[in-house]
C-alpha cells in the first residue's frame, strides 16, 4: 500500500532529476505539513459537567484539575511528547505591519505544577491572562497528532468563559461537547451548541458520569431526541470516566468496555483523526499532483521531438503559445491578479457591512434588554451577556472570511488550467482570540443611588407643598395648617415625589447604560475592523504570492522545454537513444507517481497525452 511518506520520497527523486530546486521547494513544504498533523480536538461544555475528568481518563493522567467547586479558569492544552513537560502561553504584542499573526511568549514550568495556574482557586478568572497551558504526554492515544484543549466551563456562572470558548472555535478540527447524566440538556446549552456547530461542524456529544446516575440510558434517549429535533447532527456516547481510570488501573478490559470509553476512542481515531489524516493526505497528493504536471511539462515535448523530429516546429510554436500564457500569469496585471484584487475588495466591503449590522443588531438587542428592566440591578449580567454577544458575532464574521478566502482561492485558481490541481493551505483568519485586547471595557455604570436620608428629604420636599396648600386652604374652614387634610395631602404627594424621583433615576441609569453599550459596540467596530482588514490584506498576500510562485514553476517548466525541445535539432544519434529511453522511464515514472497520488485522495491523473 502506497504511504504519503513513499510518495514524497518519489516525488523528491524526480524532482532532483529534473533539477528543479522549485518544485523541491514545494515537495519540502507539503512534507513539513504532513510531518506536523496537529489534530485540535475542544472539550466544552457547561461547568462541573465532568471536562476535565474526562480528558484526565483519555490520557490516564491527573492532569487537569479537578473539584467540587468551579475549577478550570483557563485552557489546557495536551498533545503528544517524548517526555512529560508543560509551559504557559502568554500573548506577547505583535510585530509592526504583522498584525494577523500574534506572537506568542512561553514559559516552562513543572508538569506537576499546571493545575496552579489553570484552576480557579489559583487564577480566578485567569487574572494572570495567560492564553493557555500547553502540557506535553507520551500517550499512545496522542501519537497520531491529536491534541485535547480542555476548556474554562460555558453558561450559568460567568458568560466570558463562554465567550473565551467560542472565539478558539475556529482553530478547532473538532469538539467534544460534554453533559453529565443528571439531567436532559438545557437550552442554554442547546442554544450554545447551535452555535458552536457553526464554528466547528465535526462534532461529538459526551454524556458523562453514567455510574452516578441510574436513570442514565432514559437522559440519553431524551437528549438523543432534543438533538435531532435541533436539527444537531452528531453522535451521543455516554462515558464513566470514574470506570475507565479504574479500568486503566486493573488492567480490566471488560471495565473499559463498560465504561463507554471505547467508543469514545473509536470515534477519535476513526471520525476524527482518520478524518484529519485523510485530508493531509489529500493535501499532499493535490501537491505531488502539480509537480507531475510541471514534470511532464518539461520532458513530455522533449520526448516529442526526438521521436518526430519533423514535428519540432510544431511543438515549438506551441511550446512558445504556451511559455506567453505564463508569462502572462506572471505579470501583475494577469487576470488571475485582476480577479484577486477585485475580490479581495468585495470581501472586504461585504465583511465591513456583515460586521456592523451583526454588532448593531446586539446593541440594539443589548438596549431592548435595558428598557425591559433595571440595569443598576442587573448591570453585570448584562456586561457578561454583551460580551457573549459580540464574540459570537465575531466569531460568525470571521469564518465567513475564511469560507470567502477559499472560494476566492478557488476563483483565482481557475485561471491556472496547467495547475488546477493545485492546493492553497495555511490562510487562517478565523481566529478571534485577542480582537478584544484593545477594545475598553464596558465600564461601571454609575447606579444614581441614594442613601436613606436622601430618601426622606425627597419626600419632605414634595410633601412641603402638600401640606402648605391644603393646609392655607382649610384654613378658610377654621382648620390649623397641620390638619388631617393636609397632612395626607402632603404623605401623598411626598410619595409621588419620591416616586417620580426614583423614576427619573431608572430613566438615567437607562439612559447611561444605552450610552455605554453604544460606545462599547463603535469601539468593537472601530478596533476589529482594523484587524479584519488587516488580515485580509495578509491572506491577500499569501494567495498571490502563493499562485505567484505556481506560475513561475509553470513558465520555467515551458522555459526548459523549450530549450530542451530547440536542442534535439542538433542532437547526435547517439545522444538521441541515450535520452530517449531514459526520458520514456521518466514519463512512466511519473504517470506511476500520479497513481499513487489518486490513490491517497488526490486528483485522478491526467492522460500523457493530453498533458503532451
Amino acid at each position: 500500500m502506497v504511504t504519503v511518506e513513499k510518495m514524497l520520497e518519489h516525488a523528491d527523486v524526480m524532482v532532483a532529476r529534473a533539477e528543479r530546486p522549485d518544485l523541491a521547494q514545494r515537495l519540502a513544504n507539503a512534507s513539513r505539513r504532513w510531518q506536523d498533523p496537529s489534530i485540535r480536538v475542544f472539550v466544552v461544555g457547561e461547568f462541573k459537567q465532568g471536562k476535565s475528568t474526562l480528558v484526565n481518563a483519555l490520557i490516564n493522567a491527573p492532569l487537569c484539575p479537578v473539584g467540587t467547586d468551579v475549577t478550570t479558569s483557563v485552557a489546557t492544552m495536551v498533545s503528544a511528547g517524548d517526555e512529560p513537560s508543560a509551559e504557559l502561553v502568554y500573548s506577547a504584542p505583535s510585530l509592526p505591519g504583522h498584525e494577523e499573526a500574534p506572537r506568542l511568549r512561553r514559559v516552562p514550568i513543572p508538569i506537576d505544577e499546571v493545575a496552579q495556574h489553570v484552576s480557579q482557586r489559583h487564577n480566578p478568572d485567569n487574572t494572570s491572562h495567560l492564553l493557555y497551558v500547553h502540557a506535553r504526554l507520551p500517550r499512545p492515544l496522542l501519537a497520531d497528532g491529536l491534541t485535547l484543549v480542555d476548556t474554562p466551563g460555558v453558561g450559568g456562572l460567568n458568560s466570558s468563559h463562554a465567550a473565551a470558548t467560542m472565539s478558539a472555535l475556529p482553530q478547532a478540527d473538532a469538539l467534544l461537547f460534554v453533559s453529565d447524566g443528571s439531567a436532559e440538556y438545557s437550552d442554554a446549552e442547546l442554544e450554545f451548541l447551535a452555535a458552536a456547530l457553526r464554528l466547528c461542524p465535526n462534532a461529538a456529544a459526551v454524556m458523562t458520569k453514567t455510574d452516578l446516575y441510574p436513570e442514565w440510558r432514559r437522559i440519553v434517549e431524551i437528549n438523543r431526541g432534543h438533538l435531532a429535533r435541533a436539527g444537531l447532527a452528531m453522535p451521543l456516547i455516554p462515558v464513566s470516566a470514574r470506570l475507565r481510570l479504574i479500568a486503566a488501573r486493573t488492567n480490566d478490559a471488560t471495565l473499559n468496555e463498560e465504561s463507554g470509553f471505547s467508543a469514545l476512542v473509536r470515534h477519535l481515531r476513526l471520525d476524527v483523526v482518520g478524518n484529519a489524516r485523510a485530508l493531509g493526505a489529500t493535501a499532499a497528493a493535490n501537491d505531488v499532483m502539480g509537480v507531475v504536471e510541471n514534470l511532464r511539462a518539461q520532458w513530455q515535448p522533449e520526448l516529442a521531438a526526438y521521436n518526430d523530429p519533423q514535428s519540432l516546429p510544431r511543438i515549438t510554436a506551441e511550446l512558445d503559445t504556451a511559455k506567453a500564457r505564463a508569462q502572462e500569469l506572471k505579470e501583475r496585471s494577469s487576470r488571475w491578479q485582476i480577479t484577486l484584487s477585485d475580490g479581495i475588495a468585495d470581501i472586504v466591503s461585504d465583511l465591513e457591512h456583515d460586521l456592523r449590522e451583526r454588532l448593531r443588531a446586539v446593541g440594539r438587542e443589548a438596549e431592548a434588554s435595558i428598557d425591559m428592566g433595571d440595569p443598576g440591578q442587573d448591570w453585570e449580567q448584562v456586561t457578561a451577556w454583551l460580551d457573549e454577544r459580540i464574540q459570537l458575532a465575531l466569531s460568525e464574521t470571521f469564518v465567513w472570511a475564511e469560507d470567502s478566502l477559499a472560494w476566492l482561492a478557488d476563483q483565482v485558481a481557475q485561471h491556472f488550467e496547467a495547475s488546477a490541481h493545485d492546493t492553497l493551505v495555511g490562510i487562517d483568519v478565523g481566529n478571534t482570540g485577542g480582537l478584544l485586547d484593545r477594545v475598553t471595557g464596558l465600564g461601571d455604570l454609575d447606579r444614581h443611588e441614594v442613601s436613606p436620608l436622601q430618601k426622606v428629604l425627597i419626600g419632605m420636599r414634595g410633601s412641603y407643598g402638600g401640606v402648605l396648600m391644603f393646609g392655607l386652604l382649610t384654613g378658610f374652614a377654621g382648620m390649623a395648617l397641620l390638619n388631617p387634610i393636609s397632612l395626607g395631602a402632603g404623605i401623598l404627594l411626598g410619595g409621588r415625589t419620591y416616586l417620580d424621583d426614583k423614576e427619573n433615576r431608572l430613566r438615567a441609569r437607562r439612559a447611561e447604560a444605552k450610552n455605554l453599550v453604544r460606545r462599547r459596540i463603535d469601539d468593537t467596530i472601530f478596533q476589529v475592523n482594523k484587524n479584519l482588514k488587516d488580515r485580509l490584506r495578509w491572506a491577500q498576500r499569501q494567495i498571490r504570492d502563493h499562485y505567484t510562485t505556481v506560475a513561475s514553476e509553470l513558465h520555467t517548466s515551458l522555459a526548459e522545454s523549450m530549450k530542451v525541445a530547440v536542442a534535439t535539432a542538433t542532437a547526435s544519434k547517439v545522444e538521441r537513444e541515450r535520452r530517449v529511453p531514459w526520458l520514456t522511464k521518466q514519463l512512466s515514472l511519473l504517470d506511476q507517481l500520479a497513481r499513487e497520488a489518486a490513490e491517497l485522495g488526490g486528483p485522478l491523473p491526467r492522460p500523457a497525452e493530453a498533458s503532451a
